[in-house]
């Protein structure tokens, strides 16, 4: 929507005022001229019509009724008269007149009446005179009443026509002042603004005559100024943050080496020990075995635990590949998925008659119908298979040993929680619980790969493995992965009634 100028508005209301002013004005003054006027038409009519009766009733009868009737045309424009019949009882009659006027006399009166011929007033007065000799005759007349009224109008619109100049005038002479006074300034002083938002560093307020002008001048310099002030202040501010930036980037990236630095001791540590010492017991049994001196079934029993700690090396091995490989390629055929209820029971069919779980109690809730996830069904086995496992690790010795597992759809998959009731996970364990060879059983029964492994292929099919430091009374692992691509669409369904697990 364009919007107009501070000029037109001014004028259109300056205009809207005189209208306001002159219109009243003239319409009483209209209306009192044609009162006046009307009045004085009325008794001019009145007085010139018995003037001329008086004229007619002395004259007629002795010039007779043709002579009276020429003379009264002759003098009828400067006296006003519009039509006049003489009639003689002897001589005859003789008129001149308007046709329409002419006819209306014959409602005149000896006093004098006002009748309306048309849209004109006509004063008409009727004439009788007595016989003196040349008979007896009658006269009409009808005299215009509205030759001042005419007049009126005339001077009616003069003085429109004289207002109407004065109010253009009067708009001329304010555009011209608006002009010089107040646009020119105020055009001046924002092309001043505009040269400052184009680079120019200070703003130099016009010369004006007008003291609202000029101060506003002088507001905007000293606001330009302050401006320039405060945009060189938040220059040098943003160099101190860019300086302050650059020193955190670089503290940073020696945070980061120093932590890689760490990561990769403990790395080489936990590689070390875990690899050392099969090598170690592998040497000695060797040397054992070069030796000669051992009975052939002692040396099958030293062979048998040196293929032990090979193999104790290349699940180590195979541990560390797993969980060094890329996240795109850690979790197998991209387009895997795996059904959870069946990972979930094969997995506690191949746990719960392992030694480790005699004396734990299995609980399995799973809500039927769960989609199909991201993570190929080797794998989710792998992932639930070391959660079982290390929960039954926590629960050993307990009395009312217990593992949970649960599944559930979600909106956009399927959440698997494993939780224990052992003694739980501490507060400073639970920072490093997925950092590699990083594990809180004693020396010889864990790699500390087993949870970065899992958290690896979680991570490769989208998905999160994380801890719940909220959960009591125990521990609490939570799995949370995407449906699969071509499982269908659902909600998660509504929260259940409550029921016993299934216990294994």
């Amino acid at each position: 929507m364009r919007v107009i100028g501070l000029r037109p508005q001014i004028l259109l209301l300056l205009g809207g005022l005189l209208v306001v002013a002159f219109a009243p004005l003239q319409l009483a003054l209209a209306t009192y001229t044609r009162v006046t006027l009307r009045q004085l038409d009325d008794e001019q009519a009145h007085a010139l019509g018995h003037t001329l009766a008086v004229h007619v009733r002395q004259s007629a009868p002795l010039l007779g009724p043709e002579v009276v009737v020429r003379a009264l045309e002759r003098g009828a424009t400067e006296s006003g008269l519009l039509a006049a019949r003489v009639s003689s009882a002897r001589a005859g009659a003789a008129e001149f007149g308007d046709a329409a006027v002419l006819r209306a006399l014959s409602e005149a009166s000896p006093e004098g009446s006002m009748l309306r011929v048309g849209e004109r007033r006509v004063w008409a007065i009727a004439i009788s005179s007595a016989d003196d000799g040349a008979g007896a005759g009658e006269a009409w007349l009808a005299i215009d009443a509205e030759r001042s009224s005419a007049r009126g109008t005339t001077l009616i619109g003069i003085v429109g026509l004289y207002a109407f100049l004065i109010a253009v005038a009067l708009l001329t002479l304010a555009y011209f002042a608006l002009t010089r006074l107040i646009v020119r300034p105020l055009e001046a002083l924002s092309q001043a603004a505009e040269n400052v938002t184009l680079g120019k560093r200070r703003l130099t307020p016009p010369a004006t005559n007008a003291r609202e002008l000029g101060e506003l001048g002088v507001s905007l310099e000293r606001m330009t100024d302050r401006l320039l002030l405060e945009e060189e202040s938040l220059r040098n501010k943003i160099a101190e943050i860019e300086r302050a930036r650059a020193e955190l980037a670089s503290a940073q990236t020696k945070l980061v080496r120093s932590e890689r630095l760490a990561s990769v001791g403990r790395l080489s540590a936990g590689l070390a020990h875990e690899i050392g010492n099969p090598i170690a017991a592998m040497m000695g049994l060797a040397d054992l075995v070069l030796d000669g001196d051992l009975e052939p079934s002692e040396q099958r029993d030293f062979i048998r635990r040196m293929r032990s700690e090979i193999e104790r090396v290349h699940r180590t091995l195979k541990d560390l590949l797993q969980f060094a490989r890329p996240k795109g390629e850690a979790g197998g055929a991209p387009s895997a998925s795996g059904d959870v209820e069946a990972a979930i029971h094969d997995t506690a069919a191949l746990v719960v008659h392992q030694a480790s779980m005699r004396e734990v109690e299995l609980c399995i809730d799973v809500f039927p119908g769960l989609p199909r996830v991201t993570l190929a069904d080797e794998q989710l086995s792998q992932v639930l298979l070391n959660l079982i496992l290390n929960a039954s690790d926590a629960v050993q010795g307990r009395t009312g040993a217990r593992i949970a597992v649960l599944a559930r759809a979600e909106e956009c998959g399927v959440r698997i929680e494993v939780e224990d009731n052992g003694a739980g996970v501490a507060p400073e364990a639970a920072e490093h619980l997925f950092e590699p060879f990083f594990t809180t059983k004693e020396v010889g029964k864990g790699t500390g790969l087993g949870l970065s492994v899992c958290q690896s292929l979680v991570s490769a099919a989208g998905g999160t493995l994380s801890v719940d430091a909220e959960f009591t009374g125990g521990a609490r692992f939570s799995v949370q992965l995407p449906a699969a691509d071509d499982a269908p669409a659902r909600a998660a369904p509504p929260a259940p009634e409550p029921r016993a697990p299934e216990a294994r």
